[in-house]
C-alpha cells in the first residue's frame, strides 16, 4: 500500500530476537488522521511493530519514518510526536486520579492556566471528573485504561499509539474508551491501535491482517470481509489458509 505523504512509513521492515523472526519484511503506509488498526493471531508481531514505531526498539532491517522522521536515527523528534499506550499502561496505584494526570503532565512541562485546561478536558472526555480524589488502584478495569489514555493524550501528541488498550474491560467501558478514539480522530488525530476485538476493527478506516511475522493484507475492514458473513469469518480464513500453504510445503520437503 502506498499513501501520497504518509505520516507512517514502514519499509521493507525485519525484526529478528536471536533465532526467532518476530517480523519479516513488512511495508506500509498510514495516512495522516485516519484510524489504522492491526489485527491477526497471537504471536504475529502487532505490538512488535507498534513498539517499533513508538522508538522502543529498533528494526533489525528496514527504515520506519514518523511524519518524515527516521525513528532511530531521530528518535528524540519522534518520541516528541507519539502517545504510546500499552495493554498495562503503567499508572501509579498509590497516586489519585488527579495525581496521576499532573505527574505527566508534569514530565511534559504544561504548567499555568494550560495545565487546567488540559485537566478539565481529558478527565471530563473521559467521564473521571467525579473520582479525581480515588486511587487509580481503587479504579476499575475499564477506568484505568480511560485513565491511562488521559495521561498519554495529555500532551496532544499528532499520533496516537494503543497496544491492544482494551483487552480484558467490560463492553461498556469498551465502547466509551472508542468514543474518546473516534472523538480524538475527528479532530485530526492520527491512531494506531492493535485489538483482539474484531468489532474494534470495524470501526478502523483500515486494517492490517497480521499472521506468522508477516502482513497478508492492508485493506478497510469492508475489502477484507468482502465475500464472508463477517470480519472474524475473513480473518480465520485467511489465516488457515496460510497455515495450510506452509503445512503443504513443509510435507513436500
Amino acid at each position: 500500500m502506498t499513501t501520497v505523504n504518509p505520516i507512517i512509513k514502514v519499509e521493507n521492515v525485519s525484526r529478528r530476537f536471536g533465532d526467532i523472526t518476530a517480523l519479516e519484511n513488512i511495508s506500509l503506509d498510514i495516512t495522516r488522521g485516519t484510524l489504522f488498526g492491526l489485527v491477526g493471531s497471537d504471536g504475529a508481531g502487532k505490538s512488535t511493530l507498534l513498539r517499533m514505531i513508538a522508538t522502543m526498539m529498533p528494526p533489525t532491517s528496514g527504515h520506519i519514518l514518523v511524519n518524515g522522521l527516521d525513528v532511530v536515527s531521530e528518535r528524540r523528534a519522534v518520541k516528541s510526536l507519539i502517545g504510546y499506550m500499552h495493554q498495562r499502561f503503567g499508572l501509579y496505584q498509590d497516586l489519585t486520579v488527579a495525581e496521576n494526570l499532573a505527574f505527566f503532565m508534569d514530565i511534559f512541562g504544561i504548567r499555568g492556566e494550560e495545565r487546567n485546561k488540559r485537566r478539565e478536558r481529558y478527565l471530563g472526555f473521559s467521564n473521571l471528573l467525579p473520582f479525581v480524589d480515588r486511587l487509580a488502584g481503587n479504579l476499575s478495569g475499564g477506568m484505568k485504561q480511560k485513565l491511562g489514555l488521559a495521561c498519554v493524550l495529555v500532551h496532544q501528541p499528532s499520533l496516537l499509539i494503543l497496544d491492544e488498550p482494551t483487552n480484558g474491560v467490560d463492553p461498556v467501558s469498551r465502547q466509551e474508551f472508542w468514543d474518546i478514539l473516534l472523538e480524538m480522530k475527528r479532530e485530526g488525530m492520527t491512531i494506531v491501535v492493535s485489538t483482539a476485538y474484531l468489532d474494534e476493527g470495524e470501526k478502523c478506516d483500515q486494517l492490517a491482517l497480521m499472521h506468522r511475522a508477516r502482513v497478508l493484507q492492508v485493506a478497510e475492514p469492508g475489502e477484507i470481509r468482502a465475500s464472508f458473513p463477517n470480519l472474524e469469518e475473513a480473518m480465520i480464513r485467511r489465516i488457515q489458509a496460510v497455515d495450510d500453504e506452509v503445512a503443504n510445503d513443509h510435507f513436500k520437503q
